[in-house]
């Protein structure tokens, strides 16, 4: 990491420590109230039926939700930290182009960011793992890997949204990610049930949601099941789309730092 990208990761990180009692119930205690109304809740109900179990590969309901809730609750919180921050610095307090009249380039303000984005999210996964270890949902020591699993499905998800938001001047498009894409993507991506419970025609669908890599990842390696195949394919998936957003995120924020 370069002097520049470090000087930017630094200005977030000095934003976060006048604002971070705001973000702890949305960013730690929400994911977990949430596994524990619905791994333990309304697992006790999905437990208890008859073919539960078996419709879940014998898994209890807690331990299959809870590695999907990890990736999703990544996927969330990067989303976040890639609209409202994104545009606070470029139309709202114009701290990047502040930067910008400084040594510091376009590439750095991005790098710097996503940097910063990724310790956001590694601090909720680390969270995260060690409620699920709590709760017995894990069947694996690999659940450490699912850590750095969650935090690639976050930044996959928070590059190419903050190349989305470098071109807005105002956020009601935002909305429109949030309820057409990331809400779908939580509901329908193998977070809560096997996709395979999905009528035919919308699997494939399902296949190609990046949230839906990331669960099966942090699935198989929370429970020991994770193939070195299919989880490469899902690395692969996740690092390819992570730099193809962050090759178009250095563009427009650098083409929104020129224009002013």
């Amino acid at each position: 990491m370069t002097a520049a990208v470090a000087t930017v990761v630094e200005h977030r990180a000095l934003q976060y420590a006048r604002t971070y009692r705001a973000s702890i119930f949305s960013s730690f205690l929400t994911p977990v109230l949430f596994l524990a109304a619905m791994g333990l809740g309304l697992g006790g109900y999905v437990d208890g039926s008859g073919g539960g179990a078996a419709a879940l590969g014998g898994l209890t309901y807690l331990e299959f939700l809870a590695p999907g809730l990890l990736a999703a609750a990544a996927m969330q919180s990067a989303a976040f930290e890639a609209t409202f921050p994104i545009m606070g610095g470029l139309v709202w307090a114009r701290t990047f182009h502040a930067m910008y009249a400084t040594p510091i380039e376009p590439r750095d303000v991005t790098l710097g960011n996503l940097v910063w984005i990724a310790f956001r999210l590694t601090l909720i996964a680390v969270v995260f793992c060690a409620v699920i270890a709590l709760f017995g949902a894990a069947r694996s020591p690999l659940l450490l890997l699912a850590i750095p699993a969650a935090v690639l499905t976050g930044l996959a998800f928070a590059a190419p949204i903050a190349a989305f938001a470098a071109t807005q001047r105002t956020p009601e498009k935002f909305n429109a990610v949030f309820r057409f894409g990331i809400t779908p993507l939580f509901l329908f991506s193998g977070t809560f049930f096997p996709i395979e419970s999905l009528p035919a025609f919308l699997q494939p669908v399902a296949w190609l949601s990046p949230l839906w890599h990331g669960v099966a990842l942090t699935r198989g390696l929370a429970l020991g099941t994770a193939e070195p195949l299919g989880a490469l394919v899902h690395v692969v998936v996740l690092l390819a789309i992570f730099v193809a957003g962050t090759v178009v995120a250095i563009r427009t924020i650098g083409d929104r730092l020129v224009r002013g």
